[in-house]
């Protein structure tokens, strides 16, 4: 192997082992002026609630009724399997209730989030180009239906354009389990675009703090040995301008020490506030707790807080078996997200925080010889909320059975040109040359969903 290989090589290894771990945050400064739209952004922050598996949409936010049940519809190209098939429509068992002004339905596995329907645009005519769980989930953090090369998350494009509000902590923030790394990766920006993972806890970040036991001077040892071995390794690797930026990191890292902590810290929280995202409850306690943590991110200056809902594997909203898996899940992040948008509101904060509650795609009106639904890539729904959206309102719709997008359809790139518009970023602009070639964030659709833009 020679030297610039072994470069390379050791790059890519800081890369991977780091970016992880302090990921976009020597993100200092945006480094796409030209992407800024005229005038102020609408939001600072998204929170951005993935649901992992599928959310059934019929059975939570798109109501049908039941005339067509039993009734065999074709179910072609679904999952592996493109054989032609016939499925039995199976009946929607949930009771819908109008809420608020605007009189929205929403199913009687979500009152909470109906008590603040509202404050949500309900966009009902998502659709993708993917069935399966994992290119499904690439398509929608990227954009793209395949990933020929390392497409970075829209998260990382994000903190790439618009830089860090806050240089003590990260621009971007996962939590929770995500179905797939390419949820966290800054791909083709650079590690330090990637996502930073925090948990709800006494430690935010695993394996940041120093050694329990160890005293001040044996700290301060320790971190001056490091101090010479980073200066001969930059010294030796100068070529390479990543490994810089991995150094930049390390620095970081005292400060995060210092900061993150008190992040955590739910100590000074009124009990009231608490009691919003479900705190203290068996069933609500540990997503309560993530929301909560995501609100005291966004409001110490990070840009982009992804939480991931019963990730691994395919996800636990896969519900092929049972459309009764789905409750024990609604219950656990109804009322925290119902919670989430009032807590921003009553603190001022919902305007300019942009929440997002999504999936990779829907499921369909046909089971699988159980009580359970498919994948359903034609036809989902997702709420947006704050940020520069308008609340209380419908966007589009699927058809008479909640199979396929049919009134007003949006592509998945439409929603991340939404929350780019809203973040004051211009989907158009969002490119970057790399090695004599043009890529693009967005290359699809139609660009933001202009409807429910406030």
């Amino acid at each position: 192997m020679n030297p610039f290989s072994r470069r390379r090589f050791l790059t890519r290894a800081a890369n991977g082992f780091l970016g992880a771990a302090f990921g976009a945050m020597q993100a200092d400064d945006g480094k796409m002026s030209e992407a800024r739209l005229p005038g102020a952004a609408k939001a600072k922050s998204v929170v951005y609630v993935f649901l992992c598996g599928g959310l059934s949409h019929i059975d939570t936010f798109d109501p049908k009724d039941n005339k067509h049940a039993g009734k065999l519809m074709d179910a072609i190209g679904f999952g592996d399997n493109n054989a032609p098939m016939r499925r039995p429509v199976i009946p929607i068992l949930r009771t819908y209730k109008q809420y608020g002004k605007s009189g929205i339905p929403v199913s009687d596995w979500f009152p909470n989030v109906g008590g603040t329907i509202d404050d949500f645009a309900v966009v009902r005519s998502m659709h993708c180009h993917q069935t399966n769980h994992f290119p499904a989930v690439i398509e929608h953090c990227t954009g793209k239906p395949l990933r020929q090369f390392e497409h970075p998350c829209l998260a990382s494009w994000i903190t790439y354009a618009l830089g860090t509000a806050n240089k003590n902590l990260p621009a971007f923030v996962n939590i929770g389990r995500p179905s797939s790394p390419v949820q966290l990766t800054g791909g083709y920006l650079g590690a330090s675009h990637s996502a930073t993972p925090f948990q709800a806890g006494g430690t935010p970040l695993p394996n940041l703090l120093p050694t329990e036991g160890a005293g001040r001077a044996e700290r301060e040892r320790l971190m001056s040995v490091l101090g010479d071995l980073n200066r001969g390794f930059r010294d030796d690797y100068a070529v390479d301008t990543e490994i810089g930026a991995r150094m930049k990191a390390y620095e970081l890292a005292a400060n995060m020490m210092i900061s993150a902590p008190p992040l955590v810290d739910f100590s000074q929280e009124p009990e009231h506030v608490k009691a919003l995202y479900g705190i203290g409850a068996k069933e609500t306690d540990s997503f309560g707790r993530q929301l909560l943590l995501a609100r005291r991110l966004v409001e110490n200056g990070v840009r982009f807080v992804q939480l991931c809902h019963a990730g691994g594997g395919n996800g636990s909203w896969d519900a092929h078996g049972d459309m009764k898996t789905h409750e024990p899940l609604c219950r656990a992040v109804d009322r925290p997200i119902a919670g989430l948008v009032r807590d921003l509101k009553q603190r001022g904060m919902l305007d300019s925080t942009l929440v997002v509650l999504t999936s990779e795609f829907g499921r369909t009106p046909w089971s699988q010889n159980t009580t359970g639904r498919d994948h359903n890539g034609k036809g989902f729904t997702t709420l947006l909320a704050g940020g520069g959206v308008k609340g209380g309102m419908i966007e589009g719709g699927t058809d008479e059975v909640g199979y396929k997008a049919v009134d007003r359809p949006h592509y998945i790139a439409d929603l991340q040109a939404t929350i780019l518009d809203r973040m004051g970023l211009d989907y158009k602009k969002m490119e970057i040359g790399l090695n004599a070639r043009k890529f693009k964030l967005i290359e699809e659709g139609e660009g933001p969903i202009r409807a429910i833009l406030a």
